[in-house]
């Protein structure tokens, strides 16, 4: 009987992963951070012998985070992730924060310069470029978004009249506002005649809903088939959603882009390492050549802290290395 019991309690309490996928659903934090936390967690429990979290704790978690530094010789920002989940893990999905990790090996994040275009290149690479790939590119480069607020823009945050952008749910679940291009109104427009033309045939065919955030559907249940909360980017095909099992339209796949801006590169004959945030990069650091202040910039690219924006004026050869070689001051 005992035993009975014992397995019944057993199959009544909830799976790890579950208490985490929960957690992280309260947070309203993306897919993308939950696949990054399970991945993280996972990567742990394996490196700790398969053992149950509950049964460990800060030196565990210690010692698998320096084996990452020192054995897998990763980068501070993949260090930095899987501290993230794990004090997740603790915090959110088990109830028993860790303390601070006093013996914790922090791995050396080098001083990297971003990847810029000139503007000759930028023309180059956008040269090369046809269709929606053009038209998603340049709002990376034209607006500086991150690939995943292009992907992500929803219809209703495009506004013509005020020539701007607005950004939902950017990098740290923040808003803003960027400029939308003139050059780009015209074939933006175009293009949005033939997303609705596709999302009337979807609607026809009993689809036509989407993928609202933060469970607006529930509260709503009509927002998910109006058109302004459409991707500006749809797939060009159905899928199923993971979550809730109901066939709708995605925005497009990101290795759309991603392979778009690496071939366009190869073609247009750049030889630096390009890739979608580069357009971003070359986004701010033209600015800055174009006369623009630097807390203007920051609000743009959303940055929170004006520090992140100054690493532009160091491509700009500004502050401390804005001097003139005295070779060049020799008579030639």
């Amino acid at each position: 009987m005992e035993g009975r019991d014992a397995n019944t309690e057993a199959r009544r309490k909830p799976r790890l992963l579950d208490l985490v996928r929960d957690a992280i659903s309260r947070k309203h934090y993306s897919r993308r951070t939950e696949e990054s936390y399970i991945h993280w967690i996972r990567r742990f429990i394996y490196f700790s012998g398969k053992r149950h979290p509950e049964g460990m704790g800060a030196a565990e978690v210690t010692a698998f985070l320096n084996h990452l530094a020192r054995e897998r010789n990763v980068a501070a920002s993949t260090q930095n992730q899987a501290l993230s989940a794990l004090l997740f893990l603790y915090k959110e999905a088990l109830g028993t924060p860790l303390p601070w990790l006093d013996d914790l090996e922090r791995a050396i994040r080098p001083a990297r310069m971003p990847t810029v275009l000139t503007r000759n290149e930028a023309t180059r690479l956008l040269a090369a470029m046809r269709g929606t790939k053009l038209l998603m590119a340049s709002l990376l480069y034209g607006s500086g978004l991150r690939l995943r607020e292009c992907l992500s823009l929803r219809v209703k945050d495009v506004d013509f009249e005020y020539r701007q952008i607005v950004v939902r749910d950017g990098k740290g679940a923040k808003d803003r506002v960027t400029m939308l291009p003139g050059s780009v109104t015209g074939p933006l427009r175009a293009h949005l005649v033939r997303v609705r033309a596709l999302h009337e045939r979807d609607l026809a065919r009993g689809y036509g809903d989407v993928e609202l955030p933060h469970a607006l559907g529930r509260k709503y249940p009509k927002a998910p088939y109006e058109w302004g909360w459409k991707f500006v980017f749809p797939s060009h095909r159905l899928s199923i959603d993971p979550d809730s099992g109901v066939i709708r339209r995605h925005h497009v796949y990101e290795n759309f882009l991603i392979r778009g801006v690496k071939e366009a590169a190869r073609a247009g004959g750049i030889a630096k390492h390009v890739s979608c945030h580069t357009l971003r990069h070359s986004f701010a650091t033209h600015l800055l050549e174009g006369g623009y202040d630097i807390r203007t910039v920051q609000e743009l690219l959303g940055h929170s802290d004006v520090s992140t924006t100054m690493i532009y004026t160091h491509v700009l050869n500004k502050g401390g290395r804005g001097v003139a070689s005295p070779l060049d001051g020799l008579p030639q």
